[in-house]
């Protein structure tokens, strides 16, 4: 996904380290915003926040991720912070998304980022869905991370621990200021949809924290359980599920644009529908049993949500050479592993086109390119080439079918 480097001036004017993951698809004034705010000492580039906000992007959702004040590239002493000054760096993201896009609509917090979200929310008007992975209720839950050096620090003001390979100073404000936040009174008032991630094999933020959110919270809430991961989400695969689940629930909340399901029977067997999604070139396409879109790219007026007509028109070329070259193989016992289909449409004049020696003027060609992958001796590649051009949609298109067009009410 396409990504921009996103600086902003936290509320005392230094300045955090952000980026903006971005859809490649549809127009911006389309997408939707996020704010992902990432675990304790960890850092906007960590796997799960860097997985998790690429996975909504490619979902139409922009995701900002930032440092928080005194990590990564964020300015900053991280001693002189603490939870509250957390939330109001997630405020001044949110306030500068807004300033520069779009006020963001979605939260999602990981462990600590994810209490800070649920404090958040509730200064920010225009968020309708609220996210949670791995998160305590409260921020005092950290506590436990530094209890060997909280009495230390309680006596002479600050003291160094270390977490993970990390060493960090932490002082005696933010042990006072999570003392302030002990209470989970704030996730009853949240007032948004909200959708809980957690592992049960959690080590670092144990279940019992996701109990306590979801119990102190309204609905609608929802509790997703992600079973054999690990705090950090450190397999790939989790990530990937955390934001494709994350994705499908927040998309009724925020009005991310899909093809609305049509009822059963609509379309026959045998029969397509097409509809009009928007006014510029946005189509629903539907067969009896299947939903997909077909747009324009950005530069000739649509919003990229899915492929040309000629496109599609070139995949079912393709596909059905695919599958004929496949199953004549099988048939024959040819060892063929894999093929590969390359397609391209092209309006040229007939005198290039060495195919077009009786035509005049420009004619349209489709240039077909096959792959054939396996232990294939020159007589098994020539017959298959043979049999590409036996698929039956090849065989629709050559025959110059009569369209037929009738007006119907």
């Amino acid at each position: 996904m396409p990504r921009q480097k996103f600086e902003f001036a936290n509320a005392v004017g230094q300045t955090l380290a952000g980026l903006l993951e971005t859809p490649l698809s549809g127009r911006p004034e389309d997408w939707r915003y996020a704010v992902f705010a990432h675990c304790f000492t960890c850092g906007k580039d960590i796997a799960a926040a860097t997985r998790i906000s690429r996975g909504l992007a490619a979902r139409g959702i922009a995701v900002l991720r930032f440092d928080f004040t005194g990590l990564g590239g964020s300015d900053g002493d991280f001693a002189n912070t603490d939870f509250s000054s957390n939330v109001a760096d997630l405020l001044a993201a949110a306030r500068a998304l807004e300033a520069r896009h779009s006020a963001p609509s979605l939260l999602v917090g990981h462990s600590l980022g994810g209490a800070a979200v649920l404090v958040a929310a509730q200064s920010l008007p225009a968020v309708k869905a609220v996210a949670t992975i791995g998160a305590p209720a409260t921020a005092d839950h950290v506590k436990h991370l530094f209890a060997d050096v909280e009495a230390r620090v309680r006596r002479d003001g600050e003291a160094t621990v270390a977490l993970g390979p990390r060493h960090f100073n932490i002082r005696r404000q933010l042990l006072d200021d999570l003392d302030a936040h002990a209470s989970a009174a704030h996730i009853r008032a949240l007032g948004r949809p909200l959708l809980v991630f957690h592992s049960p094999l959690d080590a670092v933020v144990p279940i019992e924290q996701a109990a306590r959110i979801y119990d102190a919270a309204l609905h609608p809430k929802s509790f997703i359980s992600l079973d054999r991961a690990d705090h950090l989400l450190s397999k790939q695969e989790d990530a990937e599920y955390v934001s494709a689940t994350l994705a499908a629930w927040a998309g009724r909340y925020l009005g991310l644009m899909a093809p609305p399901a049509r009822p059963p029977g609509t379309v026959e067997e045998g029969e397509v529908l097409v509809t009009e999604l928007d006014k510029h070139f946005l189509r629903g396409l539907y067969s009896a049993s299947h939903a997909l879109l077909a747009d324009e790219p950005l530069g000739a007026g649509g919003s990229n949500r899915g492929p040309t007509p000629y496109d599609l028109l070139l995949m079912s070329l393709g596909a059905c050479t695919s599958m004929t070259l496949r199953l004549y193989a099988e048939r024959k016992r040819y060892p063929l592993d894999d093929v590969d289909i390359e397609l391209v449409h092209e309006r040229v004049h007939a005198r290039d086109c060495a195919e077009c020696a009786e035509r005049d003027g420009h004619v349209e060609r489709i240039t077909r390119r096959v792959r054939l992958v396996g232990e294939l001796d020159a007589a098994q590649r020539e017959d298959l080439l043979r049999i590409a051009d036996r698929c039956p949609v090849h065989r629709t298109l050559a025959s110059a079918p009569a369209i037929v067009t009738h007006l119907v009410d």
